[in-house]
């Protein structure tokens, strides 16, 4: 599942830099100790307060789940203590009382985001409030970091870490297998660590603060999925995988002298040491030619199972065993369900786990069958005989010894309806870890690359009856989130994610019932909703195109999301990319990944090349004007104001030039752009900038580094600026920050308890919740912060006076009106426009920007007109310096024609498209379309128009911007309609001109 070598010093004790974190106690801080030293203990903050904090409540938006948990680990003294782990998303602790999982990992921060990768996990027997967490992301460059040890003497409440001189990879090749952490069970100020890529075993003799590579083991692992990988990430070596003591070799506050050791290396897979670690052996006649990915001690009767793959997993393995070895007599006995001979195995094995209170009860999962389902298997003698947990009977039919209730998760259907033999939802795939409860043998847990699955009546299985599997993963949020919308109206929020596509969630606090479908994204890559008309959805995502060579990678949606159709697509599109819907929803600009930039009117039933904007631009729409569009690529900023036909740089500079760049123009403000620039290798800019004007230029804020998202949501104040929230780094501390005066200054809104690691990807804010968050994070979920509803003390002060306005273009029947535009602390929100009539001036428009053109006077008559600004929170300025014109004697002298034609029909509805022409030889200023509908039609949405409908009578009005036409020139409106039974085109089509 998804994303995103120092060399080891041998023979002595190895004093590894220690660094101790309290969860809410900032960032990790490194302290240099000697050899045999103990760690340093941090606390506090990490460094000077870059602005003032405000206390925010935390929670994750539901989902359940999402994600790889290749790790669940029970311990072995303590009843209801067990923990799982994750690739990506960090640790958890379960609650028995709410059958509930706590994250463990949110302290971690940005700088070691990393720490979210736990390849291993370990619980101490003895002290059972003790647990060590074996992290880091990637072995090969794309995670900064080394290694750390994290550890715990509180359940995972508060955590010290020792960093390791090497990577760990918890979300590369051979995560599954393991665990590579176990701690002694006679001493457990004994901790062992199998290390990857040649680093070899591990250990540690005062309970995690300092580690010594064991120089005596004699084997660090060969085996790699493909060594000629050159990124490093197939040609991982997965190491030492697994360490397992006997207890019986010792007794308590001595070193267990008997440890078995499994090895990623196909001919050498076990090896054991009979003198408490001194000296080390390849256990004798072991089997050969493939992997132990899990070795369990039966400590009472003395057998040691493994089960084998012939690859690291987690995603492949078409070859397997399962073993014992009696550890008395050194004897190894082939057990597996179906032996390796047969031409019935097309998997390996793993998921091996022991019923401790009828150890002779043991189990195991394929490792991987994808079809038609994982098979579970079950010995109740030791692996003499086995069951399935499902059989053919007459193929394609099956039997089932357990019933699936999901209704705590009905998405793990996943949308499908399969053919027998599969069936939905799946019992699982991925299952490394299958793991019976020590102190119940009815109890069991098993990790799935979605959720984790458990049963409360296991032993149902042998005496005949079904076994009821439910999800046991409430708490554990694992979605890797890549976009997020929470519209005006509809469902508070809409994800984009991946692995899972993403959800429409109407309840933050309940599982939502279905992910996205029809289309199905593997992942969603990008959202947008349509500003004025947010019933108008558009995502773009990525699925396997071989699978679905005729689907397009857009959808679109006329119902908030509820439910989603298709358009067509370009030629050659293989991902999503960026999208983007006009601010009414009349049309769409699409950025695929790797193809150039298309638009589309209507519904993606065609597409047209854009001009002027580089393959692999991002791409977003301007929230006001719908025929205004930004790009951004390689530091230039890109505008169009033809709806995405050609896009033009804009004369912008000192933008970032490389890094994971984000832009988003501000709801209700045209022009109003906000872009973010992350820390980079090159040292590139990075911060936050603001344009006014639609990106022709841009002004950074000050004392704002690495800002690696913005987002935007309801004012402090009624119809003020909206709140900005952005994941930055500020004053010298990294966070997510909210501002109330449009960047001027900030306020922390997360804590370090609640860092989330690599997070920002997605962020926004809440149209109709002040003070309300939603971030994504790469592992750990969506999630979401309020305040309480605080709001500051009230906007009193007003606006600047607007320049004194200036006529141009003037007409016999119009004119132009622009001039210098007003400031504002909170930012100016809009302008009124006035013309002088007596005793009563009357106020002619209400424009967003310092320009606003007149229609609609008469000829050869003198007028007089001022401007007043507004801001937010409702303060006006005082009233410009007026203006006096007089407009030109007359007629206009042109003409305008009205061509109509039915662009797109679907049923019961349909889509228009008008194109208003001056055919005169004068320019125009203003038109006016009228015709009469022949079979009952009703316009439901009309764009780049105002119209009304009497009947059947249809009267369309230019709007601000695209009533001026040059002879000759043209503009096109366009509408959404109802139809039954038929859709004729009216007789006649006028245009008048003024």
């Amino acid at each position: 599942m998804r994303r995103r070598l120092f060399s080891v010093l041998a023979a002595v004790a190895v004093a590894c830099a220690s660094v101790g974190v309290a969860a809410g106690g900032g960032s990790a801080q490194a302290s240099a100790s000697g050899a045999g030293a103990g760690a340093g203990t941090v606390a506090g903050g990490a460094g000077p307060a870059a602005a003032a904090a405000e206390a925010y409540e935390w929670k994750n938006v539901r989902i359940d789940g999402g994600g790889f948990v290749p790790g669940i680990v029970f311990n072995q003294t303590e009843k209801n203590l067990i923990y799982a782990r994750t690739d990506i998303g960090g640790a958890y602790r379960w609650e028995q009382s709410s059958k509930s999982w706590t994250p463990l990992l949110d302290w971690v921060g940005w700088d070691k985001w990393g720490y979210n990768g736990v390849v291993s996990l370990a619980t101490d027997p003895v002290e059972t409030n003790r647990v060590y967490v074996a992290a880091g992301m990637y072995t090969n460059s794309w995670d900064p970091n080394n290694g750390a040890i994290l550890r715990s003497a509180d359940k995972g409440a508060t955590w010290q870490a020792t960093p390791l001189p090497f990577k760990l990879g918890g979300n590369m090749p051979g995560r599954g297998m393991g665990e590579r952490l176990a701690v002694d069970p006679n001493r457990n100020s004994v901790v062992y660590l199998g290390a990857p890529d040649g680093n070899g075993l591990w250990r540690s003799t005062d309970k995690g603060v300092t580690w010594a590579k064991v120089t005596s083991f004699p084997n660090p692992g060969n085996y790699a999925q493909d060594p000629s990988d050159s990124s490093g990430y197939l040609s991982h070596r997965p190491g030492v995988v697994w360490v397992t003591f006997d207890p019986t070799s010792a007794t308590a506050g001595n070193t267990t002298q008997k440890i078995y050791v499994g090895v990623a290396d196909k001919e050498n897979t076990v090896y054991s040491s009979s003198n408490g670690g001194t000296t080390w052996s390849r256990v004798a006649g072991q089997p050969t030619g493939y992997i132990a990915h899990k070795g369990v001690l039966d400590h009472v009767n003395h057998t040691l199972y493994i089960a084998t793959s012939d690859t690291g997993g987690p995603y492949d393995g078409a070859k397997g065993d399962v073993w014992k070895l009696d550890t008395t007599t050194g004897a190894w006995t082939r057990i597996s369900p179906v032996p390796s001979t047969s031409a019935d195995d097309y998997f390996g094995y793993s998921g091996l786990t022991i019923d401790r209170q009828n150890p002779g009860t043991i189990m195991v999962a394929t490792q991987i069958s994808w079809w038609p389902d994982v098979i579970f298997f079950r010995s109740t003698d030791s692996g003499a005989t086995w069951t399935r947990i499902w059989d053919f009977t007459s193929y394609p039919n099956r039997s089932f010894r357990y019933t699936m209730d999901i209704s705590s998760s009905p998405w793990l259907t996943f949308g499908t309806n399969p053919q027998p033999p599969e069936v939905t939802p799946k019992l699982g795939w991925m299952t490394e870890s299958m793991e019976i409860d020590p102190f119940d043998g009815n109890r069991m847990m098993y990790g799935t690359g979605a959720t984790v699955y458990g049963t409360e009546d296991l032993k149902q299985w042998d005496t005949g009856g079904r076994l009821t599997i439910r999800p046991m993963v409430k708490g554990l949020e694992e979605t890797a989130v890549l976009d997020l919308i929470s519209p005006p109206s509809g469902a508070p929020l809409v994800s984009g994610l991946g692995d899972l596509g993403g959800f429409r969630h109407t309840d933050l606090g309940a599982v939502p019932p279905m992910l996205f479908t029809s289309p199905v994204f593997t992942s969603t890559t990008s959202l947008d909703y349509a500003e004025t008309n947010p019933s108008v959805m558009v995502r773009a995502g990525n699925f396997t195109d071989a699978d679905r060579p005729n689907d397009s990678h857009a959808a679109f949606s006329t119902d908030g999301g509820a439910t989603w159709f298709q358009g067509t697509e370009p030629g050659g599109i293989n991902e999503g990319g960026t999208i983007a819907a006009a601010a009414d929803g009349s049309r769409f600009v699409w950025a695929p990944k790797g193809v150039g930039v298309h638009h589309s009117v209507g519904y993606g039933n065609t597409w047209t090349a854009s001009t002027g904007l580089p393959t692999g631009a991002v791409v977003e729409s301007d929230r006001v004007n719908p025929n205004r569009f930004y790009g951004f690529s390689g530091g230039r900023f890109y505008a169009s104001t033809n709806g995405g036909a050609s896009f033009t740089a804009t004369a912008a500079t000192g933008l970032p030039a490389e890094g994971n760049v984000k832009f988003k123009a501000v709801p209700g403000r045209e022009g109003d752009i906000w872009l973010t620039g992350p820390a980079n290798s090159a040292g590139a800019a990075s911060g936050i900038w603001r344009s006014t004007n639609g990106g022709a230029s841009f002004t950074k804020l000050s004392g704002v580094t690495d800002a690696v998202n913005i987002g935007f949501g309801k004012s402090a104040s009624a119809g003020g600026y909206q709140a900005l929230y952005t994941v930055a780094t500020i004053g010298g501390v990294t966070g997510v920050f909210r501002s109330d005066d449009t960047g001027a200054s900030w306020v922390r809104i997360n804590d370090d308890e609640h860092q989330y690691g690599n997070a920002g990807e997605a962020l926004t804010g809440d149209p109709r919740v002040y003070g309300r968050v939603y971030l994504g994070t790469n592992g750990r979920g969506i999630l979401y912060a309020d305040n309480g509803g605080t709001v500051p003390p009230p906007d009193t002060v007003p606006p600047t006076r607007p320049g004194t306005p200036a006529a141009s273009a003037i007409t016999s029947s119009g004119a132009t009106l622009t001039w210098t535009a007003s400031t504002d602390a909170a930012g100016v929100s809009g302008y009124d426009v006035y013309r002088e009539a007596g005793a009563t001036d009357v106020k002619v428009g209400s424009p967003t920007s310092a320009s606003f053109a007149l229609t609609g006077l008469t000829p050869d008559t003198s007028y007089t007109f001022y401007v007043i600004a507004r801001d937010g929170a409702g303060n006006s300025s005082t009233a410009s310096v007026p203006v006096t014109f007089r407009t030109l004697t007359g007629p206009v002298g042109g003409g305008c024609t009205a061509t109509y034609r039915v662009a797109n029909s679907w049923p019961t509805g349909f889509q228009g498209e008008v194109t208003v022409r001056n055919a005169g030889t004068s320019a125009i200023t203003g038109w006016t379309v009228r015709w009469s509908f022949p079979n009952g039609q009703t316009i439901s949405q009309l764009w780049s128009g105002t119209h009304t409908q009497s009947g059947a009578d249809v009267t369309v009005r230019n709007v601000n911007w695209n009533g001026a036409l040059a002879a000759g020139t043209s503009t096109v409106f366009g509408f959404n309609s109802s139809w039954n039974g038929t859709n004729g085109v009216p007789a006649t089509v006028t245009c008048t001109a003024s």
